[in-house]
């Protein structure tokens, strides 16, 4: 039984945010990214039973940081992003391109 009235995500945001290649689009899309990492790295930390705190320390950053990369922080440096990956998580950060 198809449903009516349903709409593809790609859909939506084409709606609503506008389509791929528009600058309302692309601020979208580069503040998802930022808000994924934070998350990412969120549910890291938990998963080791780790505070903010101790990630921060072992990392050479501060708490506030963590917390700042965690809630949606938008520019962070490379050499941080992994010094925190690497160091306080005991992780390996992968990195790809997609077209």
């Amino acid at each position: 039984m198809k449903k009516k009235n349903l709409t593809s995500l790609k859909d939506f945001l084409d709606k609503e945010v506008g389509v791929k290649g528009s600058k309302k689009r692309d601020k979208f899309d580069a503040d998802y990214e930022a808000f994924k990492l934070g998350v990412l790295i969120q549910q890291a930390r938990q998963e080791r039973g780790m505070t903010q705190e101790q990630v921060a320390e072992l990392s050479g950053t501060n708490k506030s940081y963590i917390s700042k990369l965690e809630k949606d922080l938008k520019d962070v440096r490379f050499s941080t992003l992994q010094r925190i990956i690497s160091e306080g998580l005991g992780g390996q950060l992968e990195i790809s391109i997609k077209f």
